[in-house]
């Protein structure tokens, strides 16, 4: 079979041939690097066709190699540089922000879907399905926390079986998109002049009615800034 030279533009080629052809072929090449692929009994024609797609390839695994150590040299880089540091008022802000959210977090007992589901007694094969549909449905609230949703346990009712307090969504509704997760939290963990001095959350069981009066007054003042 004679000697096949196949050059590509971008400087890879393949050489196929008997040991020899492709030897006698080698001494001509000007290229600097070379891989050698042996075969024992393949026939001419597979050999060509290994040979075309071996000259497809070599671009793209050289490409492949120079995206990854720019990747690599980038990541060195960025462990070298310092970072820089956050201006103060948002570290202030940052430091209020986790103040107000550990007073939420100790303030209240909140549960995950998995435990409400086994108080309410769902089903075990999807125990998140029926207090996801609940938040979806507006009828409670969950605030994100550590990668997982935990809902308030003053937002659902023992005394019918774990499910969300009715005034509860009347509440949510009240307030709209006004208030994020966090914001709701915020608003029934703090004291509430409107309401005595008492926190929303105290007060949503007992005297739901005024609860929800209490929302309606402050979405009013959200609304007039």
């Amino acid at each position: 079979m004679p000697a096949i030279k196949d050059k590509a533009l971008s400087g890879f080629g393949t050489l196929a041939g008997t040991l020899a052809e492709v030897r006698s072929s080698l001494g001509r090449s000007r290229a600097e690097r070379a891989i050698a692929l042996t075969f024992a009994h393949e026939n001419e024609r597979t050999v060509r066709a290994i040979a075309e797609t071996l000259v497809g390839l070599g671009p793209l695994v050289a490409t492949l190699m120079k995206q990854r150590q720019r990747k690599t040299l980038d990541r060195i880089i960025d462990a070298l540089v310092p970072t820089v540091p956050p201006p103060e008022h948002m570290l202030t802000e940052a430091r209020m922000t986790a103040k107000a959210r550990k007073a939420v977090l100790e303030g209240a007992e909140w549960l995950t879907a998995a435990q409400i589901a086994q108080l309410a007694g769902f089903s075990a094969s999807n125990p998140s399905a029926q207090p996801n549909k609940w938040k979806k449905d507006g009828l409670i609230f969950a605030i994100r926390h550590q990668s997982a949703d935990y809902f308030p346990a003053y937002g659902l009712d023992p005394t019918a079986n774990y499910r969300p307090v009715k005034a509860l969504a009347k509440v949510l509704s009240a307030f709209g998109s006004t208030k994020d997760a966090w914001g709701l939290a915020y608003w029934f963990a703090s004291v509430n002049s409107f309401l005595g001095g008492k926190r929303p959350q105290d007060l949503l069981a007992n005297a739901p009615d005024r609860v929800i009066e209490a929302a309606h007054d402050e979405a009013a003042e959200i609304a007039h800034g």
